[in-house]
């Protein structure tokens, strides 16, 4: 099997495909971006928040790889009632495991992303979600 057929695999690329679940929010008050340095991949992030401040909805525009696309659908799968500590939380686990320390993070849904840690070039477009959230995140004392 080739390198590429172990990255893309069926269930990778399924989640790719899972983005039009999450089109953007247009009335949102809150929106984040994040810029993949690596490879240039992007990602805006529009979130509405509860009366506690978890994510009640979330809307996503991406523009990346299908490693990138999948990992914005396993965020968009689970991010609905996080807050911003357990976004930072998951998002220094996943640097960390990325980097080659410590376990994969507790986020469900990660194992068709598992094979893409061996690619570092990758890793960037990996963190866009939890990047661009946490910047969403960070605007509600600026919002409204």
């Amino acid at each position: 099997m080739g390198a590429a057929e172990r990255l893309y695999t069926p269930e990778l690329l399924a989640l790719a495909v899972e983005l039009a679940k999450w089109p953007r929010l247009g009335e949102t008050a809150l929106h984040g971006d994040a810029r993949s340095a690596t490879c240039g991949s992007t990602l805006a992030i529009d979130l509405d928040l509860d009366a506690a401040g978890r994510i009640e909805r979330l809307g996503l525009a991406v523009r990346a790889c299908a490693v990138g696309q999948a990992s914005a659908a396993v965020f968009a799968r689970h991010a609905i009632g996080t807050d911003s500590a357990e976004i930072f939380s998951a998002l220094t686990q996943l640097e960390d495991w990325l980097g080659g320390e410590g376990e994969a993070p507790a986020w469900p849904g990660l194992g068709p992303l598992v094979p893409a840690r061996a690619y570092p070039a990758r890793h960037g477009a990996m963190l866009l979600p939890w990047k661009a959230a946490l910047a969403a995140l960070s605007s509600t004392a600026t919002a409204g």
